[in-house]
């Protein structure tokens, strides 16, 4: 398949889809990458890197400029409404788990420049209206393009997905986040805290707190979507101090207007039919509780780049192969973190000994980490 150049029209640009259309490119295809909106923007947070996706980045030759700058944490702790570590998982000490913490723009414009040096060709404002499985594209202005490979990542509420009649089910959570990055400072946590990645849990509200370079630090809030209290325009202070007293500092430093999203997970009959292929958020959302969400994209991208280019067959064989080859551990990615989603709904006092039990299962651990250590399919190629 590889010895023939052909073309590929990607919509959506997002982590999945600047992945795909960069490692496509690389493999020797034509293509176009089609973001409706005037420019590829990444909206204000961090994400995490684990050593899934610092392989794809590597392989597409921007790991050094997207992690540059970037936060190595000694520890990635959960604690309880008391602020007490009931589970701690090492990280980045030699021969173990490696995770680094990037402001998102970082990793949105090292993939950008990727496309760019890999020759893809770039169309904003370019809304894709509908899809077909033979592999056409018809667009907001009325114009029809075809391709040999149609790449759809347009996020979680895909309506060409849903067009095309592939989704299972779009499951929420009923739990809503709102992130935000503020100025790192002294005094925010205490400081043998602020090197690590912390989980906080009280009642069914949950703080996040990642350091995402020297200067920002990332923050999550999490509460049930009919806990109106904790959600507003504007970070409601009282009632986020009073589930976490001891995070005082932490959330009087968040001023600003905040958005808040739904947690959804979504599941396909199948990622393809005919020419087209689905990923990212549009095929395989999840909770965000692994940090495995852009680490999924990218790495499934890359795996259909891969398997699209050297599967030996039709293109109907590759994008067989590939969903077979990708969708298992995604799918346990997705479990996994819908489980750890359901915590939140669990009373403080049983939640603690279940978490303190399962912090110390190597068991839980490996499986938390699966995804996250797993090489992307094509890396070792």
């Amino acid at each position: 398949m590889h010895e023939v150049s052909r073309r590929a029209e990607v919509i959506g640009g997002g982590i999945g889809g600047l992945t795909a259309a960069a490692a496509l490119a690389r493999q020797g295809w034509s293509v176009t990458l089609h973001e409706r909106d005037t420019e590829i923007r990444a909206f204000g947070s961090g994400i995490y890197l684990w050593s899934n996706g610092m392989a794809v980045l590597d392989r597409l030759g921007v790991l050094e400029k997207v992690i540059r700058g970037a936060h190595c944490g000694r520890a990635i702790e959960t604690r309880n409404n008391r602020n007490s570590t009931v589970a701690s998982v090492p990280v980045n000490s030699p021969g173990g788990v490696r995770v680094l913490t990037v402001l998102r723009e970082n990793l949105i414009n090292g993939l950008v420049d990727a496309c760019h040096a890999s020759g893809v060709r770039f169309e904003s404002n370019s809304a894709a209206k509908s899809v077909e499985p033979e592999g056409s594209v018809t667009f907001a202005d009325g114009r029809t393009e075809f391709a040999d490979l149609v790449v759809v990542a347009d996020g979680v509420g895909s309506r060409l997905r849903d067009r095309l009649g592939l989704l299972r089910q779009r499951r929420s959570l009923d739990q809503r986040c709102a992130r935000v990055l503020i100025d790192r400072a002294p005094g925010l946590v205490p400081a043998g805290d602020e090197a690590n990645y912390i989980e906080y849990m009280s009642g069914k509200r949950f703080v996040l707190y990642t350091p995402s370079s020297a200067t920002q630090v990332y923050i999550a809030f999490v509460c049930p979507a009919a806990d109106f209290a904790a959600q507003g325009d504007v970070l409601p202070r009282d009632e986020w101090i009073r589930s976490f007293p001891h995070l005082r500092p932490l959330v009087e430093a968040v001023v600003g207007d905040l958005r808040w999203d739904d947690f959804e997970q979504v599941e396909l009959e199948t990622w393809s039919t005919g020419k087209v292929a689905v990923l990212g958020d549009a095929a395989h959302a999840q909770p965000p509780y692994l940090g495995q969400g852009g680490g999924c994209a990218m790495t499934n991208a890359f795996g259909l780049a891969h398997a699209v280019t050297h599967t030996e067959g039709s293109l109907r064989d590759a994008l067989t192969s590939w969903e077979a080859t990708e969708r298992p551990l995604i799918e346990h990615t997705q479990r996994f973190s819908y489980r750890v989603g359901q915590l939140n709904n669990v009373p403080d006092l049983p939640r603690t000994a279940l978490l303190t039990v399962l912090g110390r299962s190597s068991a839980v651990g490996r499986s938390r980490l699966r995804a996250a250590t797993a090489l992307p399919t094509g890396c070792s190629a």
